[in-house]
């Protein structure tokens, strides 16, 4: 079927007033996509219909069947034409028209709706997301929680103190060495918060003679609430120290900030 049977055929005044099934509807759907034509005649039908329902509407918005009938099918040369791109015999019926008026009344009453719905539809989804990352963070953390619990609990688990130093004394803080998968986790609850630049640097040790080894740095001190953090170890550790240093870390201990040590029982 040619374009301009298509349009010829009444589909289109169905479409537009929704009286199609779902797969006459895709069908339509289609040839939108496939024909501007189409498409433009589409937009000229709703046009009509918006440009009647505005002319014959009460200024009180009440239509009337009645009324819009009357107003169609009066002849009288008193009355105000309104005029419609591309008229057909299917749209000249007088009932053809009060559907098409009422149809397009419905059509602005159903669009602020849907809008409506729309937003309320989109609030609704996106509290959903947000429930959803909490759900999963709280669950994340609680995994989190019991494994931290059962490494605390490990009998096998090395326990180190770590007291503080000359330069911040109320500071203290805890390593529990875990040998098994070289894992050492800190708890680092007892030391104050970094300055802006400044992050915590951990260190493995050795005495004889004194040799440093970085573990790492903790960069997210400040935004970790629990500030237990667990870092890699596979060195023959006799002790743990930690100190303060710039962001990025240090190649050796700044010995001037060292905040806590522990020395590791034999």
């Amino acid at each position: 079927m040619d374009e301009q049977t298509y349009i010829e055929s009444g589909i289109l005044e169905l479409y537009v007033a929704g009286s199609l099934s779902e797969a006459e509807n895709a069908e339509v759907y289609k040839m939108l996509i496939k024909h501007p034509e189409v498409l433009q005649e589409v937009l000229d039908i709703e046009t009509a219909i918006v440009k009647l329902t505005k002319e014959i509407a009460p200024k009180n918005n009440v239509i009337s069947f009645s009324t819009i009938l009357s107003k169609i099918t009066n002849n009288n040369t008193d009355s105000k034409v309104v005029s419609i791109a591309k008229p057909r015999n299917k749209w000249y019926s007088s009932l053809g028209w009060a559907a098409a008026v009422v149809l397009g009344a419905g059509m602005l009453w159903l669009n602020n709706q849907n809008n409506t719905l729309e937003t309320t539809i989109s609030e609704i989804e996106t509290e959903k997301d947000f429930f959803e990352i909490q759900i999963e963070d709280l669950s994340s953390d609680l995994a989190d929680s019991k494994k931290i619990i059962n490494v605390f609990r490990d009998k096998n688990i090395i326990s180190v103190p770590l007291a503080g130093q000359a330069i911040y004394p109320e500071a203290y803080a805890k390593a529990y060495w875990n040998k098994a998968d070289d894992t050492v986790y800190f708890d680092l609850e007892g030391l104050p918060e970094p300055p802006e630049g400044k992050v915590y640097q951990i260190w493995s040790l050795t005495l004889n003679p004194l040799t440093p080894t970085s573990l790492g740095t903790i960069d997210d001190f400040k935004t970790d609430d629990k500030k237990i953090f667990s870092l890699k170890n596979a060195n023959a550790s006799q002790a743990f120290g930690i100190t303060l240093e710039p962001e990025g870390g240090s190649v050796s201990p700044t010995l001037e900030q060292l905040y806590t040590l522990g020395v590791i029982e034999s």
